[in-house]
């Protein structure tokens, strides 16, 4: 006789619930296609906002890190807490992962740039990472990488916990192949995919592709960033941002003065808030900040994707506002700060619109966005078959993950079973 299993149990781990909206995205995408492929699992979230998690996506959620402890100020007793602490914690923090991962079927490392250390302690994230990993291999837990960013990872321990996790993995993908290559450079040369980021792999009808015909003129998405590190230090740079600011001011004000209108957008519900009121008070002067300039920062994923709805082409930074307008099949101009960037600009064919962050040229900015409005539905069908492509290839990869792992047990004979 058959036997049916009991449900498949997944555990989807990443940096969700603590308002990255490209993070959200990235959840939401796994989400979606989970239920599609199994629509009787039972899907669990090990994340660093589990509250947040749960509330929106009603499924348990836990932290990845269990009992984090409050900063100090003192170096004194931050030693002596160290000191009578970290070992019993640290044991009970992988008794816990234990328990989470007791009976789990898959852990999934869900897409994001989890892999590179930009803004990522060694000791943090990564060592997270190679926890759930090592447990994950006890428990007899299915571990896959699936459509992760990786790289660059400058610090030896890092690079270190990162290796060692992706070595336990049952399967591993990587968004681009700049991620794959710079693995591979680590050693880990076998069975390494590519396959596209997994928020082009959110449902169809997540947002309208045009936006309602209120207006004659242009809308231009300008998403903003909080970016303060040189690119080849990581170090901060007060400069940087500095620049930055005042070169995107240039550039709104530039817009604005051709009777564009100008949307802001942010990816980071938190992190971003310092970059838009900077650049906002830095227009404020000069009677700029009026009805020309929307200004409705996004609380989630979903309302992200509705305004670069109502945007006709986008000029952004952070990885998901270049990539989520990309598969809404919006021309983007990318002021990159990051090799993944670059890298996705790349497997677009978009690499001539991708600027260096710490090099903005703002007359550059108005030539390249004339030529795209010009070009505009050229380009929206180049998309158009781009990113189905895309959700071919990411439907192949869900397949191949979730292949055989809700399959019912086979026929037992009586001695078998215990009769």
């Amino acid at each position: 006789m058959m036997i049916d299993r009991p449900p498949v149990k997944i555990s989807l781990f990443g940096m969700f619930g603590v308002g990255n909206l490209g993070n959200e995205a990235t959840l939401q995408a796994m989400l979606h296609n989970v239920r599609r492929f199994l629509p009787n699992a039972e899907v669990s979230c090990i994340c660093a906002g589990p509250e947040a998690a749960a509330q929106d996506y009603r499924i348990p959620s836990y932290l990845i890190r269990e009992c984090p402890l409050p900063p100090l100020n003192s170096q004194k007793l931050r030693l002596l807490r160290r000191i009578l602490l970290a070992i019993p914690l640290e044991l009970y923090r992988w008794l816990m992962v234990a328990r989470r991962l007791k009976s789990t079927d898959m852990l999934v490392m869900t897409g994001t740039g989890m892999l590179s250390d930009l803004g990522i302690h060694p000791l943090g994230l990564h060592y997270d990472i190679l926890r759930w990993s090592v447990v994950a291999k006890l428990c007899r837990c299915k571990l896959t990488f699936v459509s992760v960013g990786a790289g660059p990872i400058r610090h030896p321990l890092s690079r270190l916990f990162v290796k060692a996790a992706l070595g336990m993995a049952n399967y591993r993908s990587f968004r681009d192949s700049f991620s794959r290559t710079y693995v591979e450079g680590l050693g880990i040369s076998t069975g390494n995919k590519v396959y596209p980021d997994l928020a082009f792999s959110l449902p169809k009808d997540v947002a309208t592709h045009d936006r309602p015909s209120d207006s004659r003129r242009p809308v231009i998405g300008v998403g903003l960033i909080t970016h303060e590190l040189s690119r080849d230090a990581l170090e901060k740079d007060d400069d940087i941002y500095r620049d930055y600011i005042i070169n995107m001011s240039a550039f709104v004000g530039r817009l604005v003065a051709h009777k564009y209108i100008v949307r802001l957008l942010i990816g980071d519900v938190e992190y971003d808030s310092r970059a838009r009121q900077d650049l906002k008070s830095s227009l404020e002067p000069s009677g700029l900040m009026g009805p020309d300039i929307i200004d409705e920062p996004a609380q989630s994923a979903g309302e992200l994707l509705s305004q670069l709805a109502r945007t006709d082409i986008v000029i952004a930074s952070r990885f998901h506002n270049v990539l989520l307008a990309l598969m809404l099949h919006k021309p983007v101009i990318a002021i990159s700060f990051h090799e993944k960037v670059d890298s996705l600009m790349r497997a677009m064919g978009l690499t001539r619109f991708c600027h260096d962050i710490e090099h903005i040229n703002v007359d550059a900015l108005i030539e390249q966005l004339a030529f795209v409005e010009e070009h505009i539905e050229n380009i929206r069908c180049d998309l158009d078959r781009t990113t189905k492509v895309y959700r071919t290839a990411l439907d192949e990869q869900y397949e191949a993950i979730f292949e055989g792992i809700n399959q019912p047990l086979p026929q037992m004979s009586p001695r078998e079973l215990g009769y």
